[in-house]
């Protein structure tokens, strides 16, 4: 068991101190969109784009803030990796709490992620080409600073996400499948929790990008498999080490994990875009897109999909209204 009912009761205080519920819609649209003619399909998207950092890792960052200042006063200061919402998160609960947060991030990141995470009141560093080595950097200056490190993957960053998948249920019922984009493994844990914890028959099923694919590998393997490389635009889940617990959880608990290609991510924030007038970042549309993959399989389903956050970078909109305007023609 992920956690208890207490635990996810507890976390859900916390979270709604800072935050409303996110809402969950049936887009009719989007329905018509990915069923068949005259059977459109069902299809929650459940909106963590409408946090308060515009991405589900939030909760996740209050709850592990709330707990550090209450059992944990003489901590100082925590660092942390990420490529932006994770950041965020830790940025925003870490002002509230009274807690400096360190932020490592790779060269090239997003510009637009890094100002957000500025605004909330972390300090940036910049270090390597990719995630890992971001982390890797981060575990130093923990030492170097004596500063707690927060990694990507935590119980408390677990059953502060998990408050969304509750949300979802609670008022979508008992979904035939979720399709949940997989960076480090926090919302998708959070979904098996809570499903297991209601003892829903609901199939997890996670997505990852092709070029990004050691989960997916893990998966297949039965343990955790790196990979030398994460090459892909869907920075939210361009992760190439495994965290071991995560993947544990996740072999245990996914029904399958589809992997998508950039393009595909692309097509879906396009969708998403014209079908729901929401603008999600690649990441955040990655569980649409290992829908659309399915969606031939889901067809008479009631299906739901995580918009995990709406972050995007700026520099992608061109390809985004392109996708868009090809998807809304589709419908018409």
């Amino acid at each position: 068991m992920l956690f208890t009912s207490e635990d996810l009761a507890e976390a859900a205080t916390v979270v709604y101190r800072s935050m409303q519920p996110t809402p969950q819609y049936a887009w009719p649209l989007l329905g018509q969109a990915l069923g068949t003619p005259g059977s459109p399909m069902p299809v929650w998207v459940k909106h963590e784009n409408h946090t308060p950092t515009g991405a589900f890792k939030v909760r996740g960052g209050l709850v592990y803030m709330h707990r550090l200042r209450r059992d944990r006063p003489d901590v100082r200061g925590v660092v942390s990796a990420t490529r932006g919402n994770h950041g965020q998160s830790l940025a925003l609960a870490g002002a509230r709490a009274g807690i400096e947060v360190t932020i490592v991030v790779p060269h090239g990141n997003s510009p637009d992620k890094n100002a957000a995470m500025r605004a909330f009141g972390a300090e940036l560093v910049e270090h390597g080409d990719d995630y890992q080595a971001a982390l890797e950097h981060s575990r130093r200056l923990a030492t170097e600073r004596d500063l707690e490190p927060v990694g990507p993957y935590h119980p408390e960053l677990v059953v502060g996400v998990a408050t969304y998948a509750k949300e979802l249920f609670d008022a979508a019922g008992e979904l035939d499948a979720v399709y949940v984009g997989i960076g480090m493994g926090s919302g998708i844990c959070g979904l098996i929790g809570v499903r297991d914890l209601l003892g829903l028959r609901t199939e997890i099923v996670g997505v990852v990008a092709e070029q990004a694919p050691a989960t997916a590998l893990s998966f297949a393997a039965g343990h955790p498999v790196g990979t030398a490389t994460a090459d892909t635009i869907i920075d939210g889940v361009a992760c190439r080490v495994p965290d071991p617990v995560a993947i544990d959880a996740i072999v245990g608990g996914a029904s399958r994990i589809v992997q998508v290609s950039d393009q595909a991510c692309i097509d879906a924030v396009g969708l998403l875009l014209a079908t729901t007038h929401n603008l999600a970042e690649p990441a955040g549309a990655i569980a649409l897109a290992g829908l659309v993959a399915e969606r031939e399989r889901m067809q008479g389903r009631r299906v739901g999909v995580i918009l995990s956050g709406g972050n995007l970078d700026m520099g992608l909109l061109p390809l985004i209204v392109v996708s868009a305007e090809r998807a809304r023609l589709s419908t018409l």
